[in-house]
């Protein structure tokens, strides 16, 4: 509870404007600012690249001189800090949206259309991989879930005659969601030498089919060249057009080595519309410390704000850590091993070997970095917060932001109570509740209570912080559209309205919770609350017009709401089509 009157004893604290001409004004509109003692302006004036001041419209509109743009916004909009995302994948998100994402595909004329798509955008030979196809066979995306759906039972196999002819010369290895299965095109198979002599190489009459046992498609896989810079730019400027479509200008991201330089490579060319809160994994805190890299090392446009470690699996294919077995399965869940690789999970960042989390931890937070670990299951759950108690009274007092990434499923309100008074953050991301709910209740029966608890966690005094995980796991497809997050929480129901009244209804938030959550939280968990995640005088001008007021709308129209412009900076980063930039 401390902590949560400090961030609003913080977001309360005023600056003095300055006397001097704004660049930039937004009035005519509501302004939501995020201040305890002041939610509600009237206009707001920006300078080089700060908020001047916040205020009525009067007192605004003398600060224009002769070069402001002064911009008269439409009764009914409304103006909010740019949206925070605490958990994105940006390089799997553009790799996505230029290259093939078949999560909802599960027939021949998806596969083929997606593929298609994916050989026109992408350079020509370049390999097409993943996809991810038949996440939502089972359970059709938008489901809520809570019967057998006519789809379960027939599987799609898919065949390398689907693709071979739209892909004489561009190589394709595609997977199944569950990675029980992999599929390679004529190109790819010639490339890497398979034939039906490979183990692993399914054939019918002598010839490959194209499906691939999982070490088979790891020797096609051992051939494949690494991505060139220019493509990784190309998917970088999808992901980042698609952040501003949804006024979203700062992410914390899982980023490799690799995506680091292209965030770079961006900032140097003048391209870059996001400011990067990058997390490294938490094993490589001791190669940190070394250089004398700590929390917070960078700018305003790159920074250090969290290093990432595992406790378990995910809920898509049944791996997160419980108490009792699934339902489903009959067994727990798994601890994340340390001999996991990848830009995701990163070598040593997991639990196994017994004591490696702990040590990690307590390294971690003796260099001065803020620890932010996966935790899913109820058991994983309880397990991270033995552990980040136990570096609490070890390394002793100081200002600490631990988080538990997602959260997902409680053992009940004594952990959020906690949570609360060892002032861990709960780091969710909401979207989740409405896609998971299509086979959460049939894997973990009545412990579904528990899942996504956002205002037993709110009301226990843990502070919320809310993200998107975009763009999903091999089997769930998430969107980083901050609205839909703001929906899921508000309503807990898919974006059909299912079930009536909401899913557990009971853990639904308010519209001012969800939103402080995506904003004034954010800043505060990354330790940014100083310059960013509110509208008063002296922070950063990132700032979002939304056509419709969240406030004002039924809770169900919330998913509909659309951003008119993005503010990064103070530069106006994105307008709709139908509306004038106001460069």
């Amino acid at each position: 509870m401390r902590r949560l009157i400090a961030i609003l004893a913080l977001a309360a604290a005023p600056l003095p404007a300055a006397a001097q001409d704004a660049d930039l004004i937004l009035t005519g509109a509501r302004v939501w600012t995020g201040v305890a003692d002041r939610p509600w302006a009237e206009a707001v004036a920006v300078r080089d690249g700060r908020i001047l001041d916040v205020g009525t419209a009067a007192e605004i509109e003398r600060l224009a001189g002769p070069g402001t743009r002064v911009y008269r916004l439409e009764a009914g909009n409304l103006v909010v800090p740019g949206f925070i995302d605490n958990h994105t994948h940006f390089a799997s998100a553009g790799a996505l949206l230029v290259g093939v994402n078949l999560l909802d595909v599960a027939d021949e004329a998806g596969l083929v259309r997606r593929v298609r798509e994916a050989r026109d955008r992408l350079p020509a030979g370049a390999w097409i991989v993943g996809g991810d196809w038949g996440a939502y066979e089972a359970w059709a995306r938008g489901s809520a879930g809570g019967e057998a759906e006519a789809k379960r039972g027939r599987e799609f196999r898919p065949h390398r005659a689907m693709i071979d002819s739209i892909t004489p010369g561009d190589p394709v290895l595609l997977s199944k969601w569950d990675r029980s299965v992999y599929l390679a095109n004529g190109r790819a198979l010639e490339i890497a030498g398979a034939d039906c002599s490979w183990e692993g190489v399914e054939c019918e009459g002598g010839v490959p089919t194209g499906r691939l046992s999982p070490p088979a498609a790891a020797r096609v896989r051992a051939v494949i060249p690494p991505k060139s810079l220019e493509q990784r730019l190309v998917e970088a400027r999808a992901a980042l057009a698609r952040l501003r479509e949804f006024g979203v200008t700062t992410i914390h991201d899982i980023t490799a080595a690799e995506q680091l330089h292209v965030f770079q490579e961006l900032r140097r060319r003048g391209e870059l519309t996001v400011r990067v809160g990058v997390r490294p994994t938490l094993d490589k805190w001791d190669e940190l410390r070394a250089v004398g890299i700590r929390h917070g090392f960078g700018d305003d446009w790159i920074r250090i704000t969290g290093l990432k470690g595992f406790t378990d699996g995910i809920m898509g294919n049944s791996s997160a850590r419980f108490y009792e077995p699934y339902l489903t399965t009959g067994v727990r869940g798994r601890w994340r091993d340390s001999t996991n690789t990848g830009a995701s999970s990163g070598p040593g960042s997991g639990m196994e070997p017994p004591g490696n989390m702990l040590r990690n931890l307590l390294g971690a937070d003796s260099a001065g970095h803020s620890p932010r670990v996966h935790a899913i299951g109820d058991e994983a759950v309880d397990t991270l917060l033995d552990l980040m108690e136990s570096v609490i009274r070890t390394n002793g007092p100081r200002d600490r932001r631990f988080a538990v990434i997602h959260a997902q499923v409680l053992r009940g309100p004594e952990t959020a109570e906690r949570m609360a008074r060892l002032g861990i953050i709960a780091e969710m991301q909401p979207y989740h509740t409405i896609d998971d709910m299509r086979w959460m209740e049939e894997r973990i029966g009545e412990r579904a209570r528990w899942a996504y608890a956002f205002r037993t966690l709110h009301d226990a005094g843990v502070i919320l912080s809310f993200g998107s995980d975009w763009p999903g796991t091999n089997a769930s497809w998430y969107t980083v559209n901050p609205l839909h997050g703001i929906y899921a929480a508000v309503t807990r129901q898919t974006l059909d309205g299912e079930p009536a009244g909401g899913w557990f209804p009971e853990e639904r938030i308010d519209v001012e919770t969800a939103l402080r959550a995506y904003t004034v939280n954010n800043a505060w968990m990354a330790g940014e609350e100083a310059v960013k995640g509110a509208i008063r005088p002296g922070l950063l001008a990132d700032l979002v017009v939304l056509e419709r007021d969240p406030f004002a709308v039924a809770p169900s129209e919330i998913k509909d709401i659309r951003v008119l412009y993005t503010i990064l900076d103070g530069d106006v980063i994105f307008a709709r089509a139908d509306r004038a930039a106001l460069r």
